[in-house]
């Protein structure tokens, strides 16, 4: 038997505290409600903290604050990570959000008319749940890894920070050529000859993404609510994005060669969809995230175990949402410049469907197994 302790009854409680979650904590803050934003980090904007040491934002700082507090100037600059750390850390601070770091979500279940969330040994009942994990929880690798040979060294794109992180000598092949992949890649070539693989996303040059109206199409006119938005969508999660920053002229004037997707393994190396063998030392997997959203008990999932919603609303469960998911409303749902919009959505439904007769729980929960 495992101890829990219970913290009491809440009116929302909000599992994940990034930027999504920071920017629900804001306008849940104004509506005086009583609530909590749980999160498994040590810190605030740690997530950011632990991603690759030249990272910049892919947008913008104009188009990258969270609501009621801008990004400092100048605006036209892209952040970089520990920036963004930074401005989440001081975000939650300004606002005085209450964050209860070190608190991973184990489980979520329903309990009559209310909602119960393991977190370690707590306990947390609340009358509203607004997941804001996002849809990027693990890394993304093919199976057919484990056949590489084992003197090869591989990386996640997540784990990867620099290049002295890597062995000296040696080809590398970045595998993905999205943004990750694609600026890793670069950054690689510099010092060792670097191929990169995968599918070409097409590019989104600066003088386009520094436009203010080209982003305001993307947040207003890409959203699931047009014909327009709807087919983006479609484009956006079955491809990718298109890599912002670099053309693809800036990618080979690098030094980095292209080359086809990897298929499989042969005689423990890459084999490229040309039937090529590559060689080399080192392999960056730059193949993105998958969900996992296992721990929620609950009854709201498509046969892929995705979360079923209108604009982050769970109508098969009321009272539950979700937020940071890609596409969610817009093209920009999961931008920090983006989810503010969603978040204000979610808030507003709260609000508009919260009923001021729900029956109190007087049950006494000390123990779980």
């Amino acid at each position: 038997m495992t101890t829990h302790t219970f913290t009491g009854q809440l009116d929302t409680v909000v599992i994940g505290g990034g930027q999504s979650g920071l920017a629900i904590g804001y306008f849940l803050d104004k509506q005086n409600r009583d609530f909590v934003i749980l999160d498994a980090g040590r810190e605030i904007g740690e997530t950011w903290r632990n991603r690759w040491d030249s990272l910049r934002l892919f947008t913008p700082a104009f188009h990258s604050s969270l609501p009621g507090m801008p990004l400092p100037p100048p605006d036209r600059r892209f952040p970089t990570k520990n920036e963004i750390a930074d401005y989440l850390e001081s975000y939650a601070h300004r606002f005085d959000l209450p964050i209860r770091l070190g608190r991973r979500a184990d489980s979520l279940t329903q309990r009559g008319d209310h909602y119960l969330i393991n977190a370690g040994d707590e306990r947390y009942l609340a009358e509203h749940v607004v997941v804001a994990t996002g849809a990027y929880h693990h890394p993304s690798i093919p199976q057919f890894a484990a056949q590489l040979d084992p003197t090869s060294v591989q990386l996640h794109s997540a784990a990867y920070r620099n290049p002295e992180q890597l062995p000296r000598g040696g080809d590398v092949l970045v595998v993905g050529a999205g943004n990750s992949g694609a600026e890793i890649a670069v950054e690689l070539a510099a010092t060792r000859r670097t191929y990169l693989s995968g599918r070409d996303t097409g590019s989104a040059p600066i003088p386009l993404i520094h436009n203010r109206f080209s982003l305001w199409l993307a947040d207003r006119i890409l959203t699931t609510d047009t014909r327009l938005g709807r087919r983006i969508r479609q484009t956006s999660l079955a491809r990718g994005d298109p890599v912002v920053r670099l053309s693809r002229t800036d990618i080979t004037a690098a030094g980095v060669q292209r080359v086809p997707r990897v298929e499989g393994v042969a005689d423990g190396h890459p084999r490229l969809a040309d039937g090529r063998i590559l060689d080399v030392a080192v392999v960056v997997w730059a193949t993105g995230f998958r969900p996992d959203f296992g721990w929620i008990d609950l009854p709201i999932f498509d046969n892929a175990g995705y979360p079923i919603h209108h604009r982050g609303v769970v109508n098969a469960a009321p009272g539950l949402y979700f937020l940071g998911l890609p596409f969610q409303h817009s093209y920009t749902s999961t931008h920090i410049g983006g989810v503010g919009r969603d978040a204000r959505y979610i808030a507003e439904h709260l609000t508009a469907s919260r009923s001021a007769d729900r029956p109190a729980l007087t049950a006494h929960f000390g123990r779980a197994s």
